[in-house]
């Protein structure tokens, strides 16, 4: 079922105009975009937040104004989209009005309001089976597991696997990823996430507010560090010959540690150590879609708000609280 559009129509949006905490952000009404060639028109449904926006949002770490130096160049946030497609450009040939579609529009941006133009390359068609929320869900943090964990091969059956930020939308991605491959895993986070982290398969779980796991005798063939606030020397220390740790996001200090740090470390040791590049691919999205067909993987999310509660949803998110994911969700 398609949706008709009448001309200079308006839609809401959340935007920011400045770096800065939730507070920055405000609703605004603004035209409805116009699907240029090899683009389709898509109604959101639903908005997942990631790192990536509340990292975007303020500025930090500060390789995050790579997009605008002194203020931002987009002020639409959010890059897992799912909704329908309205219209189309010139030149489309895989999608219809009314086709159910989701997708990473990362470097493009623009999730968290009522429409958004998409270049047809980048969508996938939505399962049936898979509601919009979870739709959303999977892009970003389905694929930063995915590609976290592969970071040194393969992972093998009985290998011990940590995750630092387990308790997040990519973290219990990755535990349930791991286990499905037939790793140990060992989960770290905040006290509240631990059973949580339990939940979605991990066999040991630590609350890193009243245990310094770095110093544990237990040591680790992959360390993914999706949180990234302890040394990289931390983690060697824990880590097994011929181990690996990749570190997915944390605060520009212990960027810059890794990024110098972790390729002298590879040269001169056993252990291999490094930044995990994030990239949008269509194929590690489907990967994650078989597993989940599989019953491997289940997004897990914690709260949906309506688009008009945004700034809300983003104010839950700075608090470093959410159990999985958060979906900001239409209200048409």
């Amino acid at each position: 079922m398609g949706y008709s559009i009448e001309k200079d129509a308006q839609m809401k949006a959340l935007m920011y105009y400045k770096y800065g905490s939730s507070d920055v952000l405000t609703f605004k009404e603004i035209p409805i975009p116009i699907p240029k060639e090899n683009e389709v028109l898509v109604k959101i449904r639903a908005t997942a937040i990631n790192s990536s926006d509340w990292e975007l949002l303020r500025g930090k770490p500060f390789f995050a104004r790579i997009w605008g130096l002194l203020k931002p160049k987009y002020h639409i946030l959010g890059s897992d989209i799912a909704g329908q497609v309205v219209s189309i450009g010139k030149g489309i040939s895989k999608f219809r009005p009314g086709d159910a579609v989701f997708a990473d529009i990362f470097e493009q941006w623009g999730g968290f309001a009522e429409y958004v133009c998409v270049h047809e390359d980048l969508l996938l068609s939505k399962p049936e089976h898979m509601t919009f929320e979870e739709a959303s869900a999977i892009p970003q943090a389905g694929v930063v597991a995915l590609q976290g964990l592969h970071y040194n091969g393969e992972i093998k059956p009985g290998q011990q696997v940590l995750i630092n930020g387990a308790g997040g939308g990519a973290g219990t991605f990755a535990i349930q990823i791991a286990k499905s491959l037939g790793a140990e895993v060992t989960g770290v986070d905040s006290g509240r996430k631990l059973d949580l982290m339990r939940s979605v398969g991990a066999d040991h779980v630590i609350d890193y507010t009243k245990e310094d796991f770095t110093k544990d005798k237990q040591q680790y063939d992959l360390i993914f560090d999706i949180v990234g606030r302890r040394s990289i020397f931390d983690f060697k220390r824990i880590l097994k010959p011929k181990g690996a740790y990749v570190m997915a996001g944390g605060s520009m200090r212990r960027l810059l540690q890794v990024l110098f740090c972790g390729p002298l470390i590879s040269k001169t040791t056993s252990k291999k150590m490094g930044l995990l590049m994030h990239k949008q691919n269509k194929e590690d999205i489907g990967h994650m879609l078989a597993l989940r067909d599989a019953g491997k993987v289940v997004p897990v999310i914690d709260r949906c708000y309506p688009l008009s509660q945004g700034i809300a949803a983003f104010q839950y998110f700075g608090e470093g609280l959410v159990l999985g994911k958060i979906i900001i969700t239409s209200e048409a």
